[in-house]
């Protein structure tokens, strides 16, 4: 106004009581002042009084809410080409997203080519409502909700100019009613003045905040029994709790943003140092769970008393906030909490070994065997049980092993083991060589069978140790048994490999394939 830099059309949004049309009036009032002072209002000259008392002809109100018709807009637009008495023609809409397509588009034309004397107001709580071609031709200007620091000043100006005996416990329950919009916290003040008692107008939850810093059920369900029977309705009390439960929240973590202010503050503040963050935030989630819940409940209150109850006792709720608080209680209350047991991975047990049973020894994991100097260095990885003694010979398990354990398993399986070797045995021990690492981590393949064909013919259980050997690669034959001399036949490949004397006689191109790719391994 103080520069004359006017545009045809605003569009003020925001929550509500945030004076979006207090602020529209404002603007009428400077722009058709007789007397301005420094581009604002001197609220004397008679239009400004006229424009308070809602009788000027320069100001026309319309709630889009109840007038929302096309011909509602047609009159009010079919009157901005007239004439008026003052500077400017002022027409406030209030929640001009209510506004029919029709009607939005009435406005829009006008919008468009609007009158040079007039200027449009419209004022909105869902901007995201209002047509986009509307908001394009308005200057928009966003609204947002008071802190507490500004209602409390607020409410205390209007007291003294209103003349009014409000104590601060008094103001501060009506910013805490008002939850930062102006308009609530003076009707709230103007209630409680009227109603000279704060109990009626907030619950009273210290009650609850004992029960919940002591962990007493009873008080808790007790506090909650005396206040509805004050009359407060369960649902209401969650609400009422969750938002004073809040404000403890925001006290802990951005005090700078809570709205409570003076006693209240501290009083919540030092509620908050009671219960902690973690406790704060469960009961946050908790009460917002049982204000979904009570929505569709025949019950409500039970659902407001099963939540209390939860929080107060974390053995009864699963979540994984409420097991973190019954470790926390416990390291308060100085009893030591031993940590679980880690659960030993699942070990792939290799062939021929029984399930483990509950008092056998767990397996042992890859270590590195010590060998006599003359023998290569074996890496070994053990597993399978050793639950009984079994008297077994090594030639004859060596033999026994050729002749009837692998026959029995799998093709794959036998093309594995004929490379291996039964090193020793030791009771019921037996450690069985390979050539590479690669062939022991693909005995897990055949584990199975193996197992099966072992249990089968020594009849006992055998604790089988895996070793690799790399010596057994480069041997000519595996020491198991003795190379089979096969007649060659027609039409046969025949191979000769004697590095030392020894011969290997492979009648067939994939028995020929299979000695290459398995070195020193014998076909029995």
């Amino acid at each position: 106004m103080k520069n004359q830099r006017v545009s045809h059309a605003y569009l003020f949004s925001g929550p509500r009581g945030t004076g979006k049309t207090t602020t529209a009036r404002i603007l009428a009032k400077a722009l058709n002042c007789e007397n301005p002072l420094d581009g604002d209002a001197c609220n004397k000259c008679a239009s400004c009084v006229a424009i308070t008392k809602g009788t000027s002809l320069d100001v026309t109100e319309l709630d889009a809410a109840s007038n929302n018709g096309v011909d509602d807009i047609r009159d009010i637009t079919a009157g901005a080409w007239h004439g008026t008495p003052g500077s400017w023609k002022v027409y406030i809409f209030d929640e001009v997203h209510q506004l029919s397509k029709a009607a939005s588009a009435a406005l829009l034309k006008t919008l468009e080519e609007p009158p040079p004397h007039v200027v449009f107001v419209l004022a909105t709580t869902d901007p995201h409502k209002v047509m986009p071609t509307i908001r394009s031709r308005t200057q928009h200007l966003e609204f947002r909700l008071f802190n507490g620091e500004t209602l409390n000043s607020l409410l205390h100006e209007v007291e003294k100019a209103a003349g009014l005996s409000a104590d601060d416990a008094t103001i501060e329950a009506a910013v805490r009613l008002g939850r930062g919009s102006a308009r609530d916290a003076l009707s709230a003040l103007d209630q409680l003045i009227a109603t000279g008692s704060l109990i009626e107008s907030q619950p009273e939850f210290d009650g609850l905040f004992h029960a919940l810093v002591d962990g007493d059920a009873v008080e808790a369900l007790r506090s909650l029994a005396v206040l509805t029977r004050e009359g407060w309705d369960p649902e209401q009390l969650a609400e009422s709790f969750a938002a004073e439960v809040r404000q403890v929240f925001l006290l802990q973590v951005a005090p700078e943003v809570a709205d409570a202010v003076d006693s209240d503050r501290r009083r919540l503040a030092a509620w908050g140092e009671q219960l902690g963050l973690p406790r704060t935030v469960r009961i946050l989630e908790t009460v917002g769970r049982a204000m979904r819940e009570m929505k569709s409940a025949p019950e409500k209150i039970v659902i407001l008393e099963v939540a209390l109850v939860r929080l107060i006792k974390p053995e009864l709720d699963s979540s994984i906030e409420a097991l973190e608080e019954r470790v926390t209680r416990l390291e308060r209350d100085g009893v030591r909490v031993e940590p679980a047991a880690p659960v030993a991975p699942a070990v792939l047990r290799p062939i021929g070994t029984p399930t483990p049973t509950p008092n056998a020894p767990v397996a042992a994991k890859a270590t590195v065997a010590s060998e006599p100097t003359t023998e290569p260095a074996l890496v070994v990885a053990t597993t399978g049980d050793a639950t009984s003694s079994v008297e077994l010979d090594l030639d004859d398990v060596r033999e026994r092993f050729v002749d009837r354990v692998i026959p029995h398993t799998s093709r794959g399986a036998q093309l594995l083991l004929k490379a291996a070797f039964v090193r020793s045995l030791e009771g019921s021990h037996l450690t069985i060589a390979l050539p590479s690492e690669e062939m022991r981590q693909n005995t897990e393949l055949f584990a199975q069978g193996l197992k099966s064909a072992m249990e089968h013919e020594f009849k006992a259980p055998l604790q089988i140790t895996w070793a690799v050997d790399p010596s057994l690669a480069t041997s000519t034959a595996a020491p198991a048994s003795t190379p089979r001399r096969v007649q060659p036949r027609p039409a046969e490949v025949e191979e000769t490999y004697s590095p030392d004397e020894s011969v290997i006689i492979v009648d067939s191109a994939g028995e020929h394939l299979i000695t290459e790719m398995f070195p020193g391994a014998t076909e029995i």
